[in-house]
């Protein structure tokens, strides 16, 4: 898909992946909503933007209220008066043993991260369905991996790609295209905001002993990924 004037909302666009993300697709021409809870943050990012000639706007959204998600894609539409690409990319970690596995912590990021993804596609899609789309949804290298200590959150990371996979066989009659993307350990705050045993693994990649330099991403080649796939439209967008 050309970006060029096309209109695209990133969740947990305040920092991180989705701030970069915003700031790029805005820079090749996109009309990018940003949506993430923290108002100031939005605010400053999507000032920033403008000031760069690009078209932004900031919705303050809470991803895990299913209202504050649709009142995200209807402010959307009325503003734009349409949704070409939906980029689900709000996400938490929890870190811990199954065995010791917090589970309320689980239930926070189950929220987020699966649910968070259905409120915004369901919001989305009939929205979408009259010219077709594309949604791309953020999951993560640990869902390829087994990794001790952060079972619980490459498990929401396999549903989410499950998910993923089965919304784009159901919604390819209407053209709208599901992409899963990849990302590696990236050097963001995301560790810093999980929860969970923090004397575990850290939840976005393997330990950083069996890295390499060239594995270990920043938010902005992410975010050049991301773009990559909106243009070229795999099933999986991978970072290498």
């Amino acid at each position: 898909m050309d970006i060029q004037h096309k209109v695209v909302i990133v969740t947990g666009a305040s920092e991180g992946i989705g701030e970069a993300a915003a700031r790029l697709l805005a820079a090749h021409g996109a009309q990018v909503v940003l949506a993430a809870r923290s108002a100031d943050k939005l605010n400053a990012v999507t000032e920033s933007i403008t000031a760069a000639g690009g078209t932004a706007v900031a919705i303050p959204t809470d991803m895990r209220n299913q209202e504050s998600v649709k009142a995200l894609i209807d402010q959307t539409k009325q503003h734009f008066g349409q949704i070409d690409i939906l980029i689900n990319n709000a996400g938490q970690a929890v870190a811990g043993s199954i065995e010791s596995l917090n589970l309320d912590d689980l239930q926070q990021v189950i929220d987020l991260n699966i649910f968070g993804v259905l409120y915004a596609m369901q919001a989305a899609i009939p929205h979408m369905r009259p010219d077709g789309g594309l949604i791309l949804n953020i999951s993560s290298m640990v869902s390829k991996m087994v990794l001790p200590g952060i079972g619980g959150y490459a498990g929401t990371k396999h549903m989410l790609n499950g998910l993923s996979l089965t919304a784009r066989a159901e919604l390819a009659k209407d053209n709208i295209r599901v992409i899963i993307v990849y990302p590696r350990q990236t050097t963001t705050a995301f560790g810093k905001n999980g929860i969970g045993n923090r004397s575990m693994s850290a939840p976005s990649a393997p330990p950083q002993a069996t890295l390499t330099q060239s594995q270990i991403d920043n938010a902005e080649h992410v975010a050049t990924k991301i773009l990559e796939a909106i243009q070229n439209e795999p099933v999986e967008q991978f970072m290498a």
